[in-house]
């Protein structure tokens, strides 16, 4: 599943790079993926809102089993 993972954040990355951020992925564990926001990411005010609806979402369209995205 993490390969599974990793291909859907790859898909997602040139979108924050654009912004200057980027995701990188921590673990998975079970049906629970964590990752990591970098550069202009990292302490944005708006990254809460990337990761439920950007990342989370397009992690589980890609990836059906995971359950939850969290920011580690």
């Amino acid at each position: 599943m993490r390969e599974k993972v990793e291909a859907a954040l790859a898909k997602i990355r040139p979108m924050l790079e654009k912004d200057g951020g980027s995701v990188e992925l921590i673990a998975v564990e079970g049906t629970v993926v964590k990752v990591r926001l970098t550069g202009a990411c990292h302490g944005c005010p708006m990254s809460q809102m990337t990761l439920k609806s950007g990342i989370e979402r397009i992690v589980k369209q890609e990836v059906p089993e995971v359950t939850e995205v969290v920011a580690v």
